[in-house]
């Protein structure tokens, strides 16, 4: 029994010596009730030396060895364990990449959290998201035909009615979320395999497709709500474009065309807003409004497609982006001339003054400084390029739409002096 006793201790005294020995090594005392640190030394004993504490290694400053913890289990038998072997350093560096990784996807979580997620309710989100309410460009692009319209058919020397503004505004609001829940509940299986579209909320699995269809009948019966404010006739008028709504997700699947197709749902509004204000159309107005906003879409739309080209062209749908190609910049400067010549001509036949002409002028310089200064092969300059740059289309049109308020208010105005 000596014998072994003494192998135990002299097995002990080579594992302590070995393990100290590794300078990339270190050791990590498990934590039990018997934990030494704070346990009172063992009654001394008569048997051999086994039992007497171990000797501390002078460069540790802990009186009870790092290489083994001692368990007490009764019947005098004492055992030793060793832990970890681990390097410290390697650990460090572990945990250091850890945070730096941490810190990052904070950062990123910082930079892409919108209004949204600071300021509505968590089960609410996924709905704002659903219907871009955190990127009202397209709202904007979806109303200035509505607006422009409205104030075309406004009586000379009158000011636009601007409940009806608001209306069309809110409409506007309404049925562009409407259309990106339809198209983001048809083209689900699509929006996973691009890399631009596959977080949108039914894509991800945020919403289910049932919870898409019930948002959906929610925003129609809004902007069911709003048209019926109108009058017969833009009712009627109004209903015939849930036609290019529901259809236009699909085109992007039979035809390299689908931007015109948005151009046509996009600017519906140019033939809404003066059928809300005079109860029918003239088609030498509104007709050349239509299609220069068509016009204007198939340029920012094209140039927006160019960033989802190589993902269109994994998942098998079409685009104008792809049907262009290297040609791209020469198609739409023909869409910016044609846009330009079309409402130059709405101008003329409603018979609206030179202050007109001259923003359209300032509008068409910067149509063509957009079209020059895009890099169609930079994803995140084609992105800017809507989210940014069509900011200034959007002003210089206001500022036309302004021209067109000028002129009408100049009779006004001179009756007055």
């Amino acid at each position: 029994m000596a014998r072994y006793l003494a192998g135990g201790a002299s097995r002990m005294r080579r594992l302590q010596k070995s393990s100290l020995s590794s300078s990339s090594s270190s050791f990590y005392l498990a934590r039990s009730i018997f934990n030494p640190l704070s346990s009172p030394p063992p009654p001394p004993t008569t048997t051999a030396a086994f039992y007497q504490t171990p000797i501390p290694n002078p460069n540790y400053s802990n009186p009870f060895t790092p290489a083994s913890e001692i368990f007490k289990f009764g019947c005098g038998f004492r055992s030793f364990a060793h832990i970890s072997t681990s390097s410290v350093k390697e650990k460090n560096n572990d945990e250091d990449d850890d945070d730096d990784d941490d810190r990052s996807k904070k950062a990123e979580l910082a930079v892409s959290s919108s209004w949204i997620d600071l300021y509505l309710p968590k089960h609410v989100r996924p709905y704002a998201l659903l219907a871009r309410l955190d990127k009202p460009i397209g709202t904007w692009l979806l109303a200035w035909p509505c607006m422009w319209s409205i104030s075309l058919a406004a009586i000379p020397g009158h000011l636009p009615d601007f409940k009806m503004m608001l209306l069309f505004g809110c409409g506007s609001l309404l049925l562009r979320g409407a259309g990106c829940t339809i198209n983001d509940l048809i083209d689900r299986n699509i929006d996973i395999k691009v890399e631009r579209t596959k977080l949108r909320p039914i894509a991800s699995g945020l919403l289910s497709p049932f919870q898409g269809l019930c948002f959906l009948g929610f925003q129609l019966l809004l902007g069911l709500g709003i048209l019926l404010q109108l009058n017969n006739y833009s009712c009627i008028l109004g209903a015939s474009s849930l036609l290019l709504v529901f259809s236009y997700p699909l085109m992007k699947r039979f035809t390299f065309w689908p931007q015109a197709y948005l151009g046509l749902t996009f600017n519906w509004g140019a033939l809404l807003g003066w059928a809300a204000v005079k109860g029918s159309l003239d088609p030498a107005i509104v007709l050349p409004l239509y299609i220069s906003g068509v016009f204007w879409t198939l340029v920012y739309d094209t140039i927006y497609a160019h960033q989802d080209k190589e993902d269109d062209l994994k998942v098998g749908v079409k685009s104008t982006a792809l049907k262009f190609g290297d040609s791209t910049k020469e198609w739409i400067t023909g869409f910016g001339i044609a846009s330009i010549s079309s409402l130059a001509l709405c101008g003329y036949n409603a018979g609206i003054g030179w202050p007109y002409y001259a923003f359209l002028t300032a509008a068409s310089g910067q149509l063509a400084w957009q079209i020059q200064t895009v890099d169609l092969s930079s994803r995140a300059d084609c992105n800017r390029n809507l989210v940014v740059r069509d900011h200034l289309p959007v002003l210089s049109f206001f500022l036309e739409f302004g021209s067109a308020l000028l002129t009408q208010m100049l009779p006004l105005l001179l009756s007055r002096f």
